[in-house]
């Protein structure tokens, strides 16, 4: 990933909240050339030591799994909150559009996980990131536990250790304050959730 020095995150905890708060990430193999891609939900890990891993599933039906055998290389993306920025919010003259947007790189070598307790635990920690009151708070403990297992033929689990991340948070840090101020206020103006989540890491940052 292309990252310029003033837009670079290298801190571990503003690395692991992109991961978390942006967890449908996409998982990119390539083998003899040919790129494949797959979306999917995904659970980070901290390490003590480390990047840590990450952990998630594929459909056994999809081949993507095969190239999961702890040799080969792949890259995990997250994308974060991002949004357009018009230069006529800008104070100064002659600047030009823009993409505003936090991404986070993690490359591994993942391995798939076979135990089933091991398999149930992951599956029950990646719904419980996104359980809540209003969808009820389920849990695995919900299901039949046969029927559940059984499911389990129908998924492939893996853990991917992070050998190498990447953090880019490109909010306008190479702007003048009052271009930035602009771009905030035109932000907000949108009415976009999105766009003010970026105004609101701008201003931070600014």
């Amino acid at each position: 990933m292309y990252i310029p020095k003033h837009f670079a995150e290298t801190e571990a905890d503003a690395l692991a909240k992109v991961m978390q708060d942006a967890s449908f990430a996409t998982f990119i193999t390539s083998e003899d050339g040919t790129p494949e891609a797959t979306h999917m939900p995904t659970l980070f890990a901290p390490e003590k030591d480390g990047h840590g891993s990450l952990f998630g599933h594929v459909a056994r039906t999809n081949d993507h799994w095969k190239s999961m055998d702890g040799e080969t290389p792949a890259l995990m993306i997250f994308t974060g909150i991002n949004a357009y920025i018009g230069p006529n919010w800008y104070k100064s003259e002659n600047l030009v559009p823009t993409w505003n947007y936090i991404a986070v790189h993690a490359y591994g070598k993942p391995r798939i996980i076979s135990d089933t307790d091991t398999i149930i635990d992951l599956l029950q920690r990646l719904s419980a990131q996104h359980e809540n009151d209003a969808t009820g708070n389920w849990t695995t403990s919900k299901m039949d536990q046969k029927v559940l297992v059984g499911r389990l033929k129908g998924i492939v689990a893996f853990e991917m250790p992070i050998e190498r991340i990447e953090g880019k948070i490109k909010m306008n840090q190479n702007k003048k304050p009052e271009d930035n101020a602009g771009a905030i206020e035109g932000l907000r103006a949108t009415g976009d959730p999105m766009s003010a989540a970026v105004a609101d890491e701008m201003e931070r940052r600014s």
